[in-house]
């Protein structure tokens, strides 16, 4: 099917719209004076600002366009995505306000900081960064195949999608640069605002386009695709993977470095909390977003890849103008996470790898230049490693969620539990690994989802091995330790720094 050249003309107006604003957002020097102000916008943003740039970084254009995917070949099967999201800010709860703390009095930048100051090891930093670099690249590959999917059918026959993809990523990389988190926290308000309005007027609309209502067309889903509408009870995703998906995807979710960086950005630790409670919210959006692939399924030919499954129905179903709405909302949701992924991964590599590792004496002002300039180094690998492996992304993305959660026991159980070693943590952190590639490449899940294998392993792996380094753990303290686990004397120490 040819492209609209309005939908495109919109689409292009409102990208590039918000693309300036993200420039503009960084037109004050302080936002790129230093590592702080750059990634975590120097912990100043407000509850309301924290849950619109959370919310642009983790309800992605991969959300909504694999959603619908999945929905349209796999059925209720991507319901996983409910659960998994509610369970991850329940244990957000608990946790982050506690993280969040930690890394506001240490000056602490990413997750990978916080395992430096935790345990004392900059090998354990660097390892945990070196997998958040690693697993990121992947999803920032799939904003890339959102937005060139999305170009795809809006500017068919009109326009050169994967040198018109390259040019929008460009442009995100250098307001990156320019902007720090401030552009897409900015940017994400718009983006944000779009995905309530306008899925919901698709969820609203699109029923009564095809079937008149609603009640009509959960009717005809039911008559003539039941399948949908059903989790398998057995086979490779049935009740068990579900499960097992649904748990590690939640564990997972605050361990990629975006979520980190997006959550870092608070001013303080009771807008954290504040917002473990309301993002859910986004669910409304998920719940319904699913049944647009049902509605696909229904409508669109059987011989439709279910990878354009929503843009083809958006396609069919509406004119020029709400296409380029819609067209513009999935696109803003690729450029403007992959900005935040852009800043995540830059921080690990800038602090945790090269700072840690090649150069521990580097001044502040070249750690930040470092930092700024990595944006274009991580952009560009994924754009290469997008337009060279396009098919792989998904695999990748998956596996990446599994990989991510190794980093768990490092980062959140340490949070609760002091005589936690060092080398217990570490080699748990590569068994885990490890086991999660082994079940990968092999493919004997047994029905499980691959992450919760690894996950087992590592935990397991930490609790009976930790006894063996707990006397030389239990012997040794640090600001954190001490900040985590004794109060008064961290107040004690605090207050003979200050005198």
């Amino acid at each position: 099917m040819k492209g609209n050249i309005t939908a495109l003309s919109i689409t292009a107006f409102i990208v590039l719209t918000v693309v300036l604003i993200g420039f503009l957002a960084g037109r004050n020097k302080s936002a790129r004076s230093s590592v702080e102000e750059w990634s975590v916008g120097g912990r100043r943003f407000g509850g309301l600002l924290v849950w619109f740039l959370v919310g642009a970084d983790l309800y992605t254009a991969y959300t909504f366009l694999g959603l619908t995917s999945t929905a349209y070949k796999g059925g209720s099967i991507a319901f996983f995505a409910i659960p998994y999201s509610v369970l991850a800010y329940f244990i957000a709860y608990f946790f982050l306000p506690k993280l969040w703390k930690v890394a506001s009095v240490h000056k602490l930048t990413t997750l990978a900081d916080y395992a430096r100051e935790r345990f004392n090891s900059k090998f354990l930093s660097s390892l945990i960064a070196i997998i958040g670099v690693c697993m990121l690249i992947p999803y920032i590959d799939l904003q890339l195949s959102g937005i060139q999917d999305t170009l795809q059918v809006a500017g068919a026959g009109y326009i050169n999608v994967k040198v018109v993809v390259i040019i929008s990523f460009l442009l995100v990389a250098l307001y990156t640069f320019f902007s720090g988190i401030k552009g897409p926290a900015y940017t994400a308000i718009i983006k944000d605002i779009l995905v309530w309005a306008i899925m919901l007027f698709m969820v609203v609309s699109l029923p009564i386009i095809h079937f008149g209502g609603w009640n009509p067309m959960i009717h005809t889903l039911a008559t003539e695709a039941p399948q949908l509408l059903t989790i398998p009870d057995a086979g490779p995703k049935g009740i068990v993977w579900f499960i097992t998906a649904s748990l590690v995807s939640a564990l997972a979710l605050f361990m990629w470095a975006h979520a980190a960086t997006g959550v870092f950005t608070a001013k303080s630790a009771d807008a954290i909390r504040k917002n473990s409670m309301y993002l859910p919210l986004y669910n409304i959006v998920l719940i319904l977003v699913i049944f647009l692939g049902f509605i696909a399924f229904l409508v669109l030919p059987e011989d439709t890849n279910p990878r354009f499954a929503l843009l083809h129905l958006i396609q069919t179903s509406y004119g020029g103008v709400a296409q380029g709405l819609a067209y513009s909302t999935i696109a803003l949701a690729s450029l403007i996470p992959c900005s935040i992924m852009a800043i995540g991964a830059s921080n690990l590599f800038a602090n945790n790898i090269y700072r840690d590792l090649m150069n521990p004496r580097v001044d502040g002002s070249r750690l930040t230049l470092v930092n700024r300039m990595m944006v274009f180094v991580v952009i560009g690998l994924a754009l290469l490693f997008g337009l060279l492996f396009p098919t792989a992304l998904v695999s990748l993305q998956l596996l990446g969620v599994s990989g991510m959660v190794q980093i768990f026991p490092a980062i959140v159980i340490s949070l609760f539990w002091r005589n936690q070693s060092k080398e217990a943590t570490i080699i748990g952190l590569i068994i885990g690994l490890a086991t999660t590639f082994t079940v990968y490449t092999t493919g004997y899940s047994f029905g499980v989802y691959e992450g919760f294998w690894g996950l087992t392993a590592n935990v397991l792996s930490l609790v009976i091995l930790n006894p063996l380094f707990v006397k030389k753990t239990a012997d040794k303290s640090n600001l954190v330790i001490q900040h985590l686990f004794d109060e008064k004397e961290t107040a004690h120490l605090h207050a003979e720094k200050g005198a």
